[in-house]
């Protein structure tokens, strides 16, 4: 059976039959189902895309990377350069790790793994405690506080080594609050 048989007539014929009915589809009922998908939904749906057809790839390419001020969130505080920053108490807190928005170090993943695996933050407890001589006996509510410091003092290790007692640096705003929000055990 010819490809467009179904389509009615010879091929040339069918394919205007198809192009037509696609074009009148595109100006009213796709236009606006695809204006109804979310966000993700859209991800989705150009990821398959993208897979049954590889050479659309050469169509998202040539679309112009979206404007990062025109996206910038308003509570984004201007000395923030990596977008991830919030506003803090005091200004020497507020410190920005310096890095441009896709380099975040709070987006790496070793920040997951050194300072917020739950793991490492107990064998970390443990040993501040053994050092400090004291007995890991929290009050109510004490526990996720002593793991949020206990990722305090491993953001400083891992990014800085360990710095000595008395010696204090600022942790950048954008690390603060990924430890403030993150997995904490």
């Amino acid at each position: 059976m010819p490809r467009n048989s179904r389509l009615g007539g010879d091929g040339a014929e069918g394919e205007d039959v198809a192009v037509a009915a696609a074009e009148r589809l595109a100006g009213g009922e796709v236009r606006s189902r695809i204006q109804s998908l979310s966000h993700e939904q859209c991800q989705e749906i150009l990821g398959r895309c993208l897979l049954r057809d590889p050479s659309l790839i050469f169509d998202v390419m040539a679309c112009p990377p979206p404007d990062p001020s025109s996206q910038q969130d308003p509570n984004l505080p201007d000395w923030c350069v990596c977008m991830r920053c919030r506003e803090m108490p005091t200004d020497i807190e507020k410190k920005c790790c310096g890095q441009p928005p896709q380099h975040c170090i709070s987006l790496l993943p070793h920040v997951d793994l050194y300072v917020l695996h739950e793991g490492v933050l107990r064998m970390a407890r443990r040993i501040w405690n053994d050092l400090r001589a004291r007995e890991d006996a929290p009050h109510p509510g004490e526990d996720n506080k002593q793991f949020r410091y206990a990722a305090y003092r491993q953001f400083v290790v891992w990014q800085y080594g360990y710095l000595g007692r008395g010696n204090r640096i600022v942790i950048p705003s954008c690390c603060v609050w990924k430890i403030n929000k993150g997995p904490l055990p």
